[in-house]
């Protein structure tokens, strides 16, 4: 049995669909024309002529108003400078990752100081860290001693420059906590 599964559409594909010229059903719109101005209420068929007659679509900009808004425009234009605004909006934005750092309770002090420091290094990016201390074994029966006095430890390294998002706390037979860049910094 064969099961096809609808992909989720891809960035370029996700555009504003907008209703536009004969696609309209509405018999009255307000119409808006190509400079801005107001042309008031019309009937559907004399707002598609007047967009003709400029060379243009009619494109219908808010259908929950009463009557329904439509403004003549070159459709294309207006398509192209929503996908410019959409990508500039993308290059701003700043994606926040979560970097994982793993180690033992019975990792050596330079190791963890080296971990510390790569741990520094990813909220310098303005990442969040999870740092994690797994147990093997009988080492599951140190957890709350030696586990959390390593993580106390840590979290006190780095108090300056991180926050704590989630305090230490067993996943199974792991100790996990979260730490993140400081607002200011």
């Amino acid at each position: 049995m064969n099961i096809k599964r609808k992909s989720r559409p891809t960035p370029v594909q996700r555009e504003i669909k907008a209703v536009i010229n004969e696609a309209i059903t509405h018999p009255r719109v307000r119409l808006i024309g190509a400079d801005g101005s107001q042309l008031g209420i019309v009937s559907n068929d004399q707002a598609l002529r007047h967009a003709m007659d400029e060379g243009l679509d009619l494109v219908e900009v808010s259908a929950t108003a009463d009557p329904p808004v439509c403004r003549i425009m070159n459709y294309d234009k207006y398509r192209y400078e929503l996908k410019k605004k959409q990508q500039e909006a993308k290059k701003k934005q700043t994606v926040i990752e979560t970097k994982e750092i793993k180690f033992r309770p019975k990792t050596e002090e330079h190791d963890l100081n080296f971990k510390i420091k790569n741990i520094k290094k990813f909220i310098g990016q303005r990442n969040k860290v999870k740092i994690t201390m797994r147990f093997r074994g009988r080492e599951i029966v140190y957890s709350d001693t030696i586990g959390l006095e390593a993580m106390n430890k840590i979290a006190e390294t780095l108090q300056e420059d991180v926050i704590i998002l989630q305090e230490p706390m067993m996943e199974g037979r792991q100790m996990v906590m979260v730490v993140g860049p400081k607002a200011g910094k």
